[in-house]
C-alpha cells in the first residue's frame, strides 16, 4: 500500500480484502475457536511435533511467494506460525495472503523450530475470527502521544507491551492484596456507592438524583462509616477494595474516580494498621516484583522497614525552626507568602502551618515516613492522644512526597464524635449521619482504621509518573 493513503482509503481496502475473504469461504466475523491453550503455555510446553491450536491478532506479517509467516498474539504472548500453499491448498493460501495486520486468526499445526531456532507452528488449517477494518500504528513509531493513548487505551495496549505489563502487575498487586489479608483474617466487604450524607473524609462530592426516593445521593468520598458500623456489628476485622469519587481537580496524582482500600481492625489502634501496612508493602514489592527498591519521579524509593516515624510538630519545626509554635499568625502568614504559599481569607495559625506543610514540606519526604500526632482539627474521625487532646493519634504514611496512606486509632466515643460533626457541620444538620452515631452509641470497640490510596501505590511499584498510567480509562476532557 502506498504511504499516501488517507485512514479512510485504509479502511475501503481492508473493506475489500474482506469481501474477497467472504467470497472465498471466510466469514469476517467468525465464531468461538476451541485453543489448546493460551500462547505464554503453547511456549513454556512447546514440543516438537505437538499438534495443537491457537488463535490471536496478527501483529506481524511477511507474505512471499509460496510462503508467509505470521507473528500472532493473544494478549499473553507472541508466537510466529508458518503458512506454506503446499500444506493448506491454493485457495486457502490465497485467501490467507488477503489478512492485514490486527486481524484475528485461529491456527491449527504442528510445532517445529527454525533454522534461526524460533519456536514456530506449521499451520494445516486457519479460520478468520475477526477482520480488523481500521490500520494499527505504524510498526516502528507505534502509539506515542499521551492524550491518543488513554484516549484510545485499546491501541495503546496492543501498541505498547509496557503498558500491558503495567495493567497485569496491577491486577497482581490487588489479588495479592486480598490474599494477605485474606491470610490474616480480614472479611472483604462492599459497602454502598450512593450516600444520603456525603461522609467518611473532607472533599467535595459528586451529586445525582434518585427519582424512585425522590431525594438527592452522593457518590460515595470514603467508606469509613459503613464499615465501622460493621465493626459495630461483630466482624472484627474487614476491608473494602473499591472506587471512591470526589469532585476535585485533575493532576499527576489525582483523578476524581479512584480506587481505594479501607481496612479495619477491632482492638487495634494507629500501631496495629503501621506493623500491616509495612507487611503488605514488603510482601508486595517482593513478592510480585523481586525486589525492595523501586525508582519513581526520579527518586530511589527503599521499601526495608522499619520506616521512620516523626510527630507532625516536630517535622514543622525542623523546616520552619524550633520556635515556631511561638509565632503569631501574621508571622505564619508572612512566611507562608515568602514561601510563595497562597492563604485563604480567615485561616487560622493552624490552618496555615498546615498550608505550609501541605506545599512545601510534604514533597520533601522521599522515603517512607509516618508523619503523627496531627492536629485534631484535621482527622475528625480519630482518638485524641492519650497526653494531649489537642492532637490525634495517627499516622499519614508520605512515600516519594505523596501521600499514600492514613490511619487512625478511630474515635469510638459517640458523644465526642457528635460534638466533632456539629463543628465540622457548622450548623447544617443535614451533614450528620445520625445512623451512623446511633450505630456507635450501641459500641464499638477500639479499632484501628487504613485507607490506602490503590492507585498510587501502583503508581510506587510500576515507576509510573502519572495516576493516568495506571488506570485503564482515567477522566479526561471533552474532545474539541
Amino acid at each position: 500500500m502506498s504511504e499516501e493513503l488517507s485512514g479512510n482509503e485504509y479502511r475501503q481496502q481492508r473493506i475489500e480484502n474482506m469481501n474477497k475473504l467472504e467470497e472465498a469461504g471466510f466469514p469476517a466475523f467468525g465464531k468461538a475457536f476451541e485453543r489448546t491453550d493460551r500462547l505464554d503455555k503453547l511456549h513454556a510446553d512447546f514440543e516438537v511435533d505437538r499438534v495443537v491450536k491457537a488463535c490471536g491478532r496478527i501483529v506481524a506479517i511477511r507474505k512471499m511467494g509460496k510462503m508467509a509467516f505470521a507473528h500472532i498474539s493473544d494478549g499473553s504472548f507472541k508466537f510466529q506460525v508458518m503458512v506454506k500453499k503446499d500444506l493448506i491448498g491454493d485457495d486457502n493460501f490465497a485467501a490467507f495472503k488477503l489478512l492485514d495486520l490486527g486481524d484475528f486468526i485461529g491456527v491449527e499445526g504442528e510445532m517445529f523450530m527454525t533454522r534461526t531456532e524460533e519456536e514456530t507452528l506449521r499451520v494445516s488449517s486457519w479460520a478468520l475470527l475477526s477482520k480488523s477494518l481500521l490500520p494499527l500504528p505504524e510498526k516502528f513509531h507505534g502509539l506515542t502521544d499521551k492524550e491518543t493513548r488513554y484516549r484510545q487505551r485499546s491501541l495503546d495496549l496492543i501498541s505498547n507491551p509496557e503498558v500491558m505489563e503495567v495493567f497485569k502487575q496491577r491486577t497482581q498487586v490487588m489479588k495479592e492484596i486480598r490474599n494477605f489479608l485474606d491470610g490474616r483474617g480480614y472479611f472483604e466487604v462492599e459497602t454502598p456507592m450512593l450516600h444520603q450524607i456525603a461522609g467518611g473524609a473532607a472533599a467535595k462530592p459528586f451529586m445525582a438524583h434518585y427519582n424512585a426516593l425522590n431525594t438527592d445521593v452522593f457518590m460515595r468520598i470514603a467508606p469509613e462509616l459503613y464499615l465501622k458500623r460493621l465493626i459495630v456489628g461483630g466482624m472484627d476485622r474487614v476491608y473494602e477494595m473499591n472506587r471512591n469519587f470526589r469532585n476535585e481537580g485533575l493532576d499527576r496524582t489525582h483523578n476524581p474516580e479512584f480506587t481505594a482500600l479501607e481496612i479495619y481492625e477491632a482492638y487495634g489502634d494507629m500501631r496495629s494498621m503501621q506493623e500491616l501496612i509495612q507487611s503488605m508493602f514488603t510482601h508486595l514489592a517482593e513478592t510480585i516484583f523481586g525486589k525492595i527498591e523501586f525508582e519513581w519521579m526520579g527518586n530511589t524509593i527503599n521499601l526495608t522497614a522499619p520506616w521512620r516515624e516523626v510527630p507532625y510538630q516536630d517535622l514543622i519545626r525542623e523546616h520552619l525552626g524550633a520556635d515556631w509554635f511561638e509565632k503569631s499568625l501574621d508571622e505564619a502568614k508572612a512566611k507562608a507568602e515568602e514561601l510563595e504559599v497562597h492563604v485563604e481569607e480567615g485561616m487560622d495559625f493552624k490552618q496555615v502551618t498546615h498550608e505550609i506543610y501541605d506545599k512545601t514540606i510534604e514533597g520533601t519526604l522521599i522515603q517512607p515516613t509516618f508523619i503523627t500526632r496531627l492536629p485534631a482539627e484535621l482527622v475528625p474521625l480519630a482518638n485524641a492522644c492519650a497526653d494531649d487532646p489537642e492532637l490525634v493519634d495517627v499516622f499519614e504514611l508520605i512515600i516519594g512526597g505523596k501521600e499514600i496512606a492514613p490511619a487512625y486509632s478511630e474515635l469510638n466515643n459517640p458523644i465526642e464524635q457528635r460534638k466533632r460533626f456539629e463543628e465540622q457541620a457548622a450548623g447544617d444538620g443535614s451533614k450528620i449521619d445520625e445512623e451512623f452515631l446511633e450505630a456507635l452509641e450501641y459500641g464499638m470497640p477500639p479499632t484501628g482504621g487504613m485507607g490506602i490510596g490503590i492507585d498510587r501505590l501502583i503508581m510506587l511499584l510500576t515507576g509510573s509518573d502519572a495516576i493516568r498510567d495506571v488506570i485503564l480509562f482515567p477522566q479526561l476532557k471533552p474532545r474539541g
